[in-house]
């Protein structure tokens, strides 16, 4: 057997009941992980033999590795397992791998026919880039791969994977895969879930906001934006520089109605699990926590608090990263209760990658509902267009995708209606206040326009967005111009790819 595994160091309300005599002989597991060095999200890599390997473990607990966001932790020990199995059927020790062997492992990975599972380019780079750290940690030399050299790099790689959906087709999945909706449009016999508001209200805040999961999944909830702006559709806030990608902090802009269904969610669901933590003596039992006793309105507020040791400490807001965030709590009414905005149903923070697992339950509950049985058999990426457009497939990037492409087709819209603009006077207006590609790039914080054309647009800008937008009708009413996009979406949809518009399938299927 060569087949390596890849556990996970829980968080710390994951555990579960550990057996009273301990485990494999250690007596307090969760507090032996911690003394050791490993951290919430970790990687353990396993041997063939059921053996840790230590090297590896050094590896996990090195600078080099610790320094990393937790998803690229669990994005590069995914990478590294299927070398090592790779290596061992082999007979080859990692740590002496050589050229030869990545080179033949990239052949399988990238071209072998008979392989059912090959990766493109840009996967491939993300793997090198894995390996690359692995082998010079381990001061493997010569390099077997080094992703800093071209022949090492796949030429096929594209900036990003574009996921989208247009706003009704996310009301579909959500009603479906989050509300638990059958094909008649109401709730399933025997449906129960108790965090369906928390799902549906993070949703909801990332299509309206266009932010990051981690960026709307590490919000505390004195961040909630709560001031409105004019016509009031919109409040704006700010995120923290320690959750964005370039470590940078930025103003956001939420839609009212997204913000008003997280009150909601805050006063009901979120509230209940508190009151059954406090109960329960939950937040009694965490070895640290710490209650804040101010924030500061300065241009950069600064947190305070106390901890348990009765220690004050205090940080600025915005260099608080998400781990830290989930320490803080507020002295509450009842006791003790979380900043962190969303919760699991024990009332303890919920770790921003642990939504990508609810994504996934609701894709697969789209798929049961919205799909035969004979094409559920059908592994996804091997189905025809056709079974695919019956079921949304979503992703908590694909609500920032779609937030942009809406928010292109709304602001063109404006544009076009709003100035009656000929091609001359739309040039000097964009350069005053810039021109719709402009605005997106700043609503999603990227540093240069062409990223947001390259990674998230590039698909349908070849359409004249003119000509579409011509087709649609437009008068003063605001409200009137913002359901014309439907249709204006609907045509996108059918006339690019790789945008998810249910239609006339699901439309059909209702209706057999």
């Amino acid at each position: 057997m060569t087949e390596w595994q890849v556990v996970w160091v829980p968080d710390v309300d994951r555990w579960g009941a550990l057996p009273s005599e301990g485990v494999l002989g250690v007596q307090n597991l969760p507090a032996e992980v911690a003394r050791i060095g490993l951290r919430p999200g970790d990687p353990v890599f396993v041997a063939p033999d059921g053996t840790v390997d230590a090297d590896l473990l050094d590896f996990v607990r090195s600078p080099q590795f610790r320094i990393l966001e937790r998803e690229t932790k669990r994005n590069y020990a995914t990478d590294i397992r299927p070398l090592l199995t790779f290596l061992s059927a082999r007979g080859v020790p990692w740590r002496r791998a050589s050229r030869r062997d990545l080179v033949d492992y990239r052949d399988w990975r990238c071209r072998a026919v008979e392989n059912p599972q090959r990766v493109g380019g840009t996967k491939w780079n993300r793997e090198a880039a894995a390996f690359t750290k692995l082998f010079r940690w381990a001061k493997v030399e010569p390099l077997p791969v080094d992703a800093g050299r071209s022949e090492d790099r796949a030429a096929d790689s594209v900036g990003s994977n574009v996921l989208w959906l247009t706003p009704r087709t996310w009301g579909l999945w959500s009603d479906t895969g989050l509300r638990g909706h059958t094909l008649a449009a109401s709730p399933a016999a025997g449906w129960e879930s108790r965090t369906e508001l928390r799902n549906t209200s993070f949703v909801q805040l990332l299509l309206g906001s266009g932010l990051r999961r981690q960026e709307g999944g590490a919000l505390l909830t004195f961040e909630l934006p709560t001031q409105l702006l004019r016509y009031g559709r919109y409040c704006h806030g700010q995120i923290a520089a320690a959750l964005t990608r370039a470590k940078a902090g930025r103003v956001f802009y939420a839609s009212a109605d997204s913000i008003r269904q997280v009150e909601a969610y805050i006063a009901s669901e979120r509230a209940w699990a508190i009151r059954r933590a406090q109960e329960t003596g939950r937040y009694e039992r965490l070895s640290e926590l710490r209650v804040v006793t101010g924030v500061t309105t300065a241009r950069r507020p600064v947190v305070e608090w106390v901890d348990r040791r009765g220690v004050p400490g205090r940080q600025e807001l915005g260099r608080l990263g998400w781990r830290e965030r989930q320490l803080l709590f507020l002295d509450g009414p009842d006791g003790p209760e979380p900043a962190w905005l969303w919760l699991t149903e024990q009332g303890l923070p919920m770790a921003p990658d642990r939504w990508n697992g609810v994504f996934a339950a609701a894709n697969r509950r789209c798929e049961q509902v919205l799909l035969a049985p004979r094409e559920r058999e059908v592994r996804r990426e091997f189905r025809l267009a056709e079974v695919r457009g019956r079921s949304p497939y979503a992703t908590p990037h694909a609500a920032r995708h779609s937030y942009a492409l809406y928010m292109l087709v709304l602001l063109n819209a404006l544009v076009e209606a709003r100035f009656g603009l000929t091609k001359v006077d739309r040039r000097d207006f964009a350069l005053l206040f810039g021109d719709p590609w402009w605005l997106v790039k700043t609503l999603l914080g990227h540093a240069d326009v062409e990223t947001t054309k390259r990674h998230y647009l590039a698909p349908v800008a070849h359409l004249e967005l003119e000509s579409i937008l011509a087709a649609a009708s437009v008068d003063d009413d605001r409200d009137r111009q913002v359901e014309d996009l439907t249709e204006v979406l609907a045509r996108l949809a059918r006339e690019s790819q790789g945008i998810q518009d249910i239609d006339v399938l699901v439309a059909e299927r209702v209706g057999a």
